[in-house]
């Protein structure tokens, strides 16, 4: 007698499709850049599927809005893997919403891939099942405080939310200044809940600080700019790739020109790069918007469906695992990933942009 050819198959696998579970701030704070986001990883996986899926099998992602609050993350992460059996999850959004997940990755044994944080808690030690693609938050700090200081602006202060986003960044920020031998002109915090600006505005100001480094999600950041600008702060303010969204930009209107914003993607227009080249045709194919999040996004479900096809058409997790920790030094057109057993760290790319008067992002 012989056993179905699928009766033993992992769960959210079947003969025809793959289900892939998401949680993200679809409404809330960050609304914008998730959706962005959402909308570059959706795409590529339409365009995997309308070829034909991996190995006959076609990718849906669930996606269940946790408005950017980390419990409801949770919440949302055990319902679908608990209730909707997915296979793995895919691209969180948020430092504490990730966090929140990893007790479960543990106890399911379902891995995470593309969280879309640059949290060096998910890099180091390594996550058996957490595999990173952006570079870290500390390496975007770390590239600002040097950018600052070579054009001569050594008075450096750093504006963050007080949550384990923003003392991330803080602890790059102060082992980057030290690197330097400065001292920060300030070291200002605000409530993630219940943002102060007008404290936070008047603690930079008093500082005296020339260059500022804003770690915050892209509401507050956006009031924090606003704020600043308004009571005449010339400060030259840099924030980091979470806001590197179109919508940001719009966000921030006449006072978007000459903010910095760190980027950990390939420009989304270089057609210099097979990767912006296949961006290119994908966004004008499914009406995607071309920014940096969106590029995110695209480049995220490209390793997914790397290491999808890496693992064959037996698919378990513990192959999809192995699989992934097994993409060396790949080049996908213009973005190198590298994992092993010991590193699931994934890209080291990151690189300064400023806003221009077009309200577009220059490199």
């Amino acid at each position: 007698m012989f056993a179905p050819l699928f009766a033993s198959a992992e769960e959210g696998v079947t003969e025809s499709s793959l289900l892939l579970g998401q949680t993200v701030g679809v409404t809330g704070q960050i609304a914008g850049p998730v959706r962005e986001m959402m909308a570059g990883a959706n795409a590529y996986f339409a365009k995997v599927n309308a070829a034909g899926g991996i190995y006959g099998r076609k990718i849906e992602v669930r996606t269940l809005d946790d408005q950017f609050d980390p419990a409801l993350t949770a919440k949302n992460a055990d319902k679908l893997i608990r209730q909707e059996h997915v296979f793995a999850l895919f691209q969180s959004r948020g430092t504490p919403h990730t966090q929140m997940l990893l007790p479960l990755l543990a106890e399911y044994k379902i891995p995470l891939i593309a969280p879309s944080t640059g949290a060096a808690v998910f890099h180091h030690p390594v996550n058996h099942y957490v595999f990173n693609v952006r570079a870290t938050y500390q390496a975007e700090v770390r590239k600002a405080v040097e950018q600052f200081s070579t054009i001569g602006l050594k008075e450096i202060a750093i504006l963050h939310v007080d949550d384990s986003f923003g003392q991330d960044g803080l602890e790059g920020f102060r082992t980057a200044m030290e690197m330097k031998g400065l001292k920060p002109s300030a070291i200002v915090s605000y409530d993630r809940t219940k943002p102060d600006v007008r404290a936070a505005v008047q603690a930079v100001q008093a500082s005296q600080a020339k260059a500022l480094i804003l770690v915050a999600s892209a509401g507050p950041a956006a009031e924090l700019i606003k704020g600043l600008r308004a009571a005449g702060s010339g400060v030259q303010i840099m924030t980091l790739s979470n806001n590197a969204s179109q919508s940001f930009i719009d966000s921030l209107g006449k006072d978007a020109p000459g903010i910095m914003v760190s980027q950990i993607m390939p420009a989304p227009h270089l057609l210099s790069t097979i990767l912006g080249q296949e961006f290119k045709l994908l966004a004008k194919e499914y009406k995607v918007p071309e920014s940096y999040a969106a590029m995110e996004g695209f480049v995220s479900a490209k390793v997914m469906v790397e290491g999808l096809r890496r693992a064959g058409k037996n698919l378990t997790r513990d192959g999809l695992i192995r699989a992934l920790e097994g993409v060396k030094r790949h080049d996908f057109g213009g973005l190198t990933v590298d994992y092993s057993e010991k590193d699931h760290s994934g890209s080291e790319f990151v690189e300064l942009t400023l806003i221009g008067r077009d309200k577009h992002f220059i490199r």
